[in-house]
């Protein structure tokens, strides 16, 4: 097969980033056609995708990938970069998924904008090829803008596309990426920066501590550690405290009222608590003066909570515990 009998398709792995969006215009220019898949979850999300994709117009699918990159997450081959960031096996499993959908919708190849050198961890030459053997489709995966620095894939020992234009770019300059970018009429692009919080200190130990204590995790408790302050008041309850208002309405839109409690100073200005599924007797009034604590009230006065629980709602009346009193609960 070549690319005069047949149109030949190639599947993308889309960040959103500016090399993203130069590798699949590489491909185009040569005729291939080119479409994108990204990947989402509580960790990543698929905004810049979707940008990049009304930028080049290039068609653009989103898969949500929560529950087989939890099972990844908890047990990463290669284990963890800094924090709970798994890159080299996250990398494989979505080359895997990918590859997939290529094999499902006819697709020839795969290709993503990774940049040997740019990043050292996951795009040296070692990692860059184990993640090709781990997703399963070693060969089928091309890099196009380092396509000339790599091995020789399929795609081109095929004649699926033209090694001869592919590019040679290595390491962390941006000039080159920059200068394409010009030449390709892009002007619009996010800044290369790292948008995965499972590379983030505070989110990853909130991350640990839900995977220490807790067997399933739904997705809303995932989402939910973006937000607030995380307290661990004992093995089995958490509470949530909202900072600002936005805040609290973030972690009022993650709330089931069929599982989880709600408290909230009456009267006064304060911050939303959320406790997911709830807790015991104990727990909630402990709860309910931390609440106090982080709220408007006058210290050592009494001030009403209002408590929200599947079975109802009560009113309880507790004296607040300064944040200070409190740090040891902090993740």
């Amino acid at each position: 097969m070549n690319l005069s009998s047949k149109k030949v398709k190639a599947l993308g792995l889309c960040s959103g980033g500016l090399d993203s969006m130069l590798s699949a215009l590489l491909l185009r220019k040569q005729g291939v056609d080119v479409q994108w898949v990204t990947f989402e979850t509580p960790f990543f999300s698929s905004a810049k995708a979707k940008e990049a994709s009304k930028t080049t117009r290039i068609p653009l699918m989103v898969e949500n990938i929560t529950t087989a990159y939890i099972e990844m997450l908890k047990n990463p081959n290669c284990g963890y970069g800094k924090n709970m960031n798994p890159c080299l096996d996250c990398h494989a499993l979505m080359f895997k998924l990918a590859g997939g959908i290529m094999k499902e919708k006819g697709f020839d190849f795969l290709f993503s904008g990774e940049v040997l050198g740019q990043r050292p961890m996951s795009q040296t030459m070692n990692s860059l090829r184990y993640v090709e053997k781990q997703s399963g489709f070693d060969g089928y995966i091309l890099r196009p803008l380092s396509a000339k620095r790599l091995p020789e894939t399929i795609p081109e020992q095929e004649g699926w596309v033209k090694r001869e234009l592919l590019l040679d770019i290595t390491g962390r300059s941006r000039k080159p990426q920059l200068k394409l970018a010009q030449e390709f009429g892009i002007s619009k692009f996010p800044a290369p920066a790292g948008g995965c919080l499972l590379t983030d200190k505070g989110f990853a130990s909130r991350l640990k501590d839900l995977f220490d204590h807790q067997d399933t995790y739904p997705e809303r408790e995932l989402y939910l550690l973006r937000h607030g302050r995380h307290l661990r008041l004992n093995p089995a309850t958490k509470i949530v405290v909202g900072r600002t208002q936005k805040d609290n309405e973030n972690i009022k839109t993650l709330y089931d009222p069929d599982l989880d409690m709600l408290i909230k100073t009456k009267n006064i200005p304060g911050p939303l608590v959320l406790i997911p599924n709830g807790c015991s007797n104990e727990s909630k009034m402990l709860a309910a003066s931390i609440c106090v604590g982080y709220s408007k009230a006058p210290e050592l006065t009494p001030i009403d909570v209002s408590v929200t629980t599947p079975k109802g709602h009560e009113t309880v009346r507790v004296i607040g515990i300064p944040p200070g009193e409190v740090k040891h609960f902090l993740l």
